[in-house]
């Protein structure tokens, strides 16, 4: 998920403090594709860097402790024929159900309903991610993943041990509570990325990130992979702040920029799903991630509207006091939970 994280990331805004989920938003598109064929599933399937069932999603859904809810959940309209064998290939997705959703007699009770499930399933952290106006009478479905992880940290950052400090952001320095930890840990240099990685409960490694360029696009996903395959277990003096980041993004321009645009387009064959001809709206995307001394907490959710076609030893020092990325990840899977970018605090 490595090449899917890193394009996308570097085609979301430039600047300031965001946050999404690679793994939310390719649940989401992992639905679209399942109903997917021709040249739609070719470009959705160059876009996410493999075929959806290749990546590990429902395995990233069960890491052990950690406390993990995903939902993947087709709301459709009752008038439209959604194909059985397409009902039957989303099944196997996390958390799957298939719900009917009255757009066309009440666009307005629809778009709340799939709000308030995402906002049971994220643990009240995610609301209102389809805005007013999203879904309309037009709407054939809406394809939603939602997402919550909380994992406590394996060696807890004590409270007695952070204090104000100093963080050079975007704004100018100034001071944030930052949380230390000595400790060993996961630790890695190349090409002047610095990587500390503490772990969490199930299997979650959250990956801090400083480079030498304060605003500096991700490392490419191959010098990301060099970054943990060289880690070696070493002692850390961590100095990392305690944050919480939130974003909102519109996925539509910026996934028909990396090639995945036909899917957008009365071109779109998504002949698997339904039997009339449907083509994507809109992407909505919100997620949060709380980092505090505890663990890592962080929820996210991605909705697809759907519309008919007919419309179109010394511990080395490792001090996060400038801008940094987070990637919160499940190693084994390698399914990418979240990754932020902190320019400021």
């Amino acid at each position: 998920m490595d090449d899917f994280t890193v394009n996308l990331h570097r085609r979301l805004p430039p600047e300031g403090n965001l946050v999404w989920s690679p793994y939310s938003v390719a649940s989401a598109l992992a639905l679209v594709a399942a109903g997917a064929r021709g040249r739609t599933l070719e470009e959705l399937t160059r876009v996410l860097g493999a075929p959806p069932e290749r990546l590990r999603l429902a395995e990233a859904a069960a890491p052990g402790d950690a406390e993990i809810r995903v939902a993947n959940t087709l709301w459709a309209h009752a008038g439209l024929t959604f194909e059985d064998a397409y009902r039957r290939s989303i099944a196997d997705l996390p958390g799957a159900s298939v719900r009917v959703a009255d757009f066309a007699a009440d666009p307005e009770a629809a778009r709340q309903a799939v709000n308030r499930e995402v906002e049971k399933v994220t643990n009240e952290l995610i609301r209102d991610l389809l805005p007013p106006g999203a879904v309309d009478r037009r709407t054939a479905a809406v394809l939603a993943n939602a997402l919550y992880l909380k994992a406590a940290w394996e060696s807890t950052f004590a409270e007695r041990d952070t204090r104000p400090e100093t963080f050079h952001g975007a704004r100018g320095p100034h001071e944030v509570p930052m949380m230390r930890r000595t400790g060993r840990m996961p630790y890695a240099e190349a090409d002047g990325w610095r990587m500390a990685a503490p772990a969490a409960d199930g299997g979650v490694s959250v990956e801090v990130l400083l480079g030498t360029d304060p605003a500096a696009a991700p490392p490419d996903p191959g010098l990301l992979r060099t970054l943990r395959a060289s880690a070696r277990s070493v002692r850390v003096a961590l100095s990392l702040p305690r944050f919480r980041v939130e974003s909102r993004v519109s996925l539509g321009e910026c996934l028909g920029a990396l090639g995945a645009g036909t899917a957008f387009t009365g071109d779109a064959d998504l002949s698997g799903m339904a039997a009339e001809p449907v083509h994507l709206d809109r992407i909505e995307h919100k997620a949060v991630l709380d980092v505090d001394e505890a663990g890592v907490e962080g929820a996210a959710a991605t909705a697809v509207v759907v519309t008919l076609s007919a419309y179109s030893g010394r511990p080395v020092e490792f001090r996060v006091d400038r801008p940094f990325l987070v990637f919160v990840r499940h190693a084994e899977s390698e399914a990418v939970y979240f990754a932020a970018r902190v320019t400021d605090l």
